[in-house]
């Protein structure tokens, strides 16, 4: 078995030169084995260190991306970008833990798949027909309403 730890005795000129000439074409590949490589925690070396110290920063930032979280969702009904802080909430856990970043990864490039999709000529314009079909209908409801009632608000309605 090769375990590389023979390097200098059995390695050559030849063997030294293939390996330059490797590493010199394979930043293209450096790039892809960047994305495969396994997550590493963000936080400082010195609380990397101590395990104890270590694991209460994951605590924490576990706590931060929930309460960041929790905000977005509160905001998905109330005013304010909810998305966004989602997002935000998960970027958060992602400096920590490997499976937020799959996760973070993954919704990027779901994102960018409908951001392509969106800018579809066909698919933008079966957008348009659809909105003016529903603008329409909306238009005519509301007329109706007004015909029919005039402008007074449903709960002042008297039997009619």
């Amino acid at each position: 078995m090769n375990t590389g730890s023979d390097r200098g005795t059995h390695g050559s000129a030849a063997d030294e030169s293939a390996t330059a000439s490797a590493n010199a074409s394979g930043a293209e590949a450096a790039a892809e084995a960047a994305e495969e490589t396994p997550h590493v925690s963000k936080a400082p070396a010195f609380i990397k260190r101590n395990r104890s110290l270590h694991l209460s920063w994951q605590v924490g930032v576990f706590i931060v991306g929930l309460a960041v979280i929790g905000a977005g969702i509160a905001m998905l009904v109330l005013p304010g970008p909810g998305w966004v802080a989602i997002f935000a909430g998960l970027a958060i856990w992602a400096t920590e833990f490997a499976w937020a970043h799959l996760v973070l990864r993954w919704t990027k490039r779901k994102v960018t798949e409908a951001a392509q999709k969106a800018l579809d000529p066909k698919v933008r314009r079966r957008n348009i027909i659809l909105t003016s079909v529903g603008l329409v209908i909306a238009g005519a409801l509301i007329g109706f309403y007004l015909w029919k009632y005039g402008l007074v608000l449903p709960w002042n309605l008297k039997d009619q």
